[in-house]
C-alpha cells in the first residue's frame, strides 16, 4: 500500500474524488489555524477485502510527540481510523485502488520557529512522512 499525504488549508472527499484548497504547503503560522491532512491512499489488489488502519502522527523535528491539549490533559496528536476496500465488479486481478483521504485539524498550538513531521502509518506501518515549518514570532512577542 502506498500513500501520498499533503497539508492543506482545508479539503474534502465526495462521491470518491479529494477536493483541496491551499495544498502542499510547508510552512505555516506562527499563529494557529485550521488546516487539513488530505491524500491519496493506493491499495493493491491483494490488500482489498479486509480492515485496514491508517493513522495520522505528529511530531517535532526531534522526533519528540506533539502534545495537545485535551479535557483529560496533554496528549499526543495521533488520529487514526479503520477503513477497507471492496473490489468493484469488473475489476482485473493486479488492479489498485485510489482512497482519497481529507481530515480537518483544529488549529494547534505550535511552538514558533520548530520543524514537524507529519507521519502516515497504515496498519502500524510507516507509508509516507512529510515536514513543515513554524514562521518565528514577531520581534517582541
Amino acid at each position: 500500500m502506498r500513500v501520498k499525504t499533503l497539508l492543506a488549508d482545508s479539503a474534502e472527499v465526495r462521491e470518491g474524488l479529494l477536493f483541496l484548497l491551499g495544498g502542499g504547503w510547508k510552512q505555516v503560522g506562527p499563529q494557529p489555524q485550521p488546516f487539513a491532512i488530505a491524500g491519496m491512499i493506493e491499495v493493491e489488489w491483494n490488500e482489498t477485502n479486509s480492515r485496514h488502519r491508517i493513522e495520522f502522527v505528529i511530531e517535532d523535528e526531534d522526533g519528540s510527540p506533539f502534545l495537545v491539549p485535551t479535557p483529560t490533559g496533554d496528549q499526543p496528536f495521533r488520529l487514526g481510523r479503520e477503513f477497507d476496500v471492496g473490489r468493484p465488479p469488473g475489476s482485473t486481478q493486479g488492479e489498485t485502488f485510489n482512497v482519497p483521504i481529507a481530515v480537518p485539524i483544529i488549529p494547534l498550538p505550535w511552538t514558533p520557529g520548530r520543524r514537524y513531521v507529519v507521519r502516515t502509518l497504515i496498519d502500524g506501518n510507516d507509508v509516507d512522512r512529510l515536514t513543515f515549518q513554524v514562521g518565528a514570532a514577531a520581534p517582541g512577542r
